[in-house]
């Protein structure tokens, strides 16, 4: 029989006593035996679907963290939960959904873990908002937890020969250049043929986007934060080495078991703190900004947007990764990975390193095991950073109030203040529509409003729009600014989360075309030339948001839920309002 005690586990009450004989039948049925019934029941919950090839390869790793828990005398029961994938959602209305289902993963996690009272999670995710949506149902529930990521896709390469501009041929490819590409064949400066190339050869294998996109940020938080293992993280996809993590992850969380260690003994304000510098000193996506605020939630932790941007603000950007440097996931991990980039920031001090990890070790024990040095190349050294501050900077200001973020890793220091006059859009369609119609002026600052968490509903990316500017070759010589987000594979000066959302009355439903709008990356601000008494007098004459087609269904009931952007756009009151633990049942 087990060495666990299992009358303070919740599975106690579906397999313990005289009572339970008939949920045990069903147990029996599976072909458990004896044993494996009595023993703790750890849930492995993937994102697996066929989606996209950021999912493709989480069943098989699924079953390696099966095998694991089964060598530590534990029973896994794996479970699949949804999965949205922003790339094949990128560009029109399945968008919407993206957003709202990291909200569905962290929902249907916490219900059947809670309706088959299961002891322990290991969470597997791959694709962005999946990763954060698990992350959340972990600290939700509050149970012993280990993530683990599907692993990065393989970089693009274009076949010697082929009839593509210089510029693709020379380069390693991410989903980010074919978005690029649109816009360039938009423009006419590539052809039908090359077009086809590329599309062909950018995504080679299974795995999430290359870049530090959406995805690779999360996963990167992962480690940082302490719910997944270190290093686990970085290996590809393709690579069936990662299967040893997967292994070793199910073994780690029987070990959280027996020492009861609990997801938000691991999640804490330091160990968000940790986060948010990994995400600045590599130049992490700006989803980061929601996604922090939202996993801090789960654990009644106000852990807010501008409390992310603090922490962006004074930490320095030392690794160079896509969309704004030059190297991707791959090549991290060639490099040592996460590990060896928060060994340098403990060099400067910037780690907390008494912050428990899924090992059952502190930050400072683990980071004490990296032997590996900054190559120079990929990770830089802290003391000659690529810049002194942040990759992800925070803006404030009478256009956002509540605040609003953008990347600024790649872009010259020269080049992160804008000023230019507004033309507006009250959606992306529109923005796009005239993107590609090239119905703008170079200096301007585009602006797509009614694209939040409320009035989209579902807070959609903008980077098909964002990728067409590029492709044109004006990516540097406009901004853009909206309530909405961008894919963290945006480059350009591009600012997103801006809050109050126009559904809410904010300074962005109230401008018009030909305002002067201020975007100034060096003091953190976002500002509209225009005096209290103006906007105070638009507001008033202001009508209220437009409805929108989602009437009924789960986009709608998104929509009245969701809470304000820079709180991280959850849907429930959080941690905080709790009155029970789920383990303690």
């Amino acid at each position: 029989m087990s060495t666990f005690d299992k009358s303070r586990l919740p599975s106690r009450h579906v397999t313990e006593g005289p009572a339970r004989a008939p949920h045990r039948s069903y147990y029996y049925a599976m072909g458990l035996s004896e044993e494996e019934i009595h023993q703790p029941l750890v849930g492995v919950a993937s994102c697996w679907n066929e989606a996209a090839p950021c999912n493709i390869a989480l069943s098989r790793q699924a079953q390696a963290v099966k095998a694991g828990v089964k060598e530590a005398k534990g029973t896994p029961r794996e479970f699949t939960t949804i999965t949205v994938t922003d790339g094949i959602a990128m560009g029109h209305e399945g968008m919407r959904s993206s957003l709202a289902s990291r909200e569905a993963i962290a929902d249907t996690v916490e219900l059947t873990m809670r309706g088959h009272s299961y002891d322990a999670l290991v969470g597997l995710a791959g694709c962005d908002k999946s990763l954060p949506g698990m992350m959340m149902g972990m600290v939700r529930l509050n149970v012993p937890s280990v993530f683990i990521y599907g692993g990065s896709i393989l970089p693009g390469k274009v076949p010697e020969g082929a009839d593509v501009p210089e510029d693709f041929a020379s380069r390693d490819l991410t989903v980010q250049d074919m978005f690029e590409a649109v816009g360039r064949h938009q423009s006419g400066t590539l052809s039908d043929a090359a077009l086809d190339v590329l599309e062909r050869v950018a995504c080679p294998s299974a795995g999430a986007c290359g870049g530090q996109f959406t995805a690779n940020t999360m996963a990167c938080v992962s480690e940082a934060i302490g719910l997944a293992l270190f290093n686990s993280s970085g290996m590809p996809a393709p690579y069936t080495d990662r299967d040893q993590y997967g292994a070793a992850s199910g073994r780690a969380v029987m070990t959280l078991i027996e020492k009861n260690i609990r997801a938000r003994d691991v999640v804490t304000r330091q160990s968000l703190e940790n986060a948010a510098r990994v995400v600045a000193c590599t130049g992490g996506s700006t989803n980061a900004g929601l996604h922090l605020p939202a996993i801090a939630h789960e654990a009644g932790i106000e852990f807010y947007l501008e409390d992310v941007c603090e922490i962006f603000r004074d930490t320095p950007y030392f690794v160079d990764l896509k969309p704004g440097g030059t190297y991707v996931a791959k090549d991290l991990y060639d490099a040592g990975g996460i590990p060896v980039v928060m060994k340098e920031l403990r060099r400067a001090g910037l780690i907390h390193e008494d912050c428990m990890t899924a090992s059952g070790r502190v930050i400072g024990e683990e980071l004490d095991r990296v032997e590996r040095e900054a190559d120079g190349k990929v990770i830089y050294s802290i003391d000659t950073p690529i810049t002194k501050t942040g990759g992800v900077v925070g803006l404030k200001g009478n256009l956002a109030p509540a605040g609003a973020i953008v990347k600024v890793a790649g872009i010259a220091p020269e080049n992160q203040v804008f000023t230019g006059p507004a033309r507006v859009f009250e959606n992306e369609e529109e923005a796009f529509a005239a993107v590609k119609a090239r119905e703008y002026e170079e200096g301007e600052v585009i602006v797509i409003r009614n694209e939040g968490p409320k009035g989209g509903p579902g807070m959609r990316e903008m980077l098909a729009t964002t990728a067409a500017l590029s492709g044109q070759g004006m990516g540097k010589k406009v901004a853009l600014i909206t309530d909405g987000r961008f894919s963290g594979a945006t480059r350009g000066f591009c600012v997103g989360h801006v809050g109050p959302e126009a559904a809410h009355g904010g300074p962005i439903a109230l401008i018009r075309t030909g305002d002067v709008i201020t975007i100034d990356a060096i003091r953190g601000a976002l500002e509209v030339d225009l005096s209290d008494e103006e906007l105070a007098a638009r507001g008033e004459a202001w009508e209220g948001p437009a409805p929108t087609d989602y009437a009924s269904g789960a986009l709608w009931k998104y929509a009245q839920l969701v809470g304000e952007t820079y709180k991280g756009a959850v849907t429930h009151p959080g941690g905080a309002a709790e009155t029970h633990c789920y383990m303690d049942l």
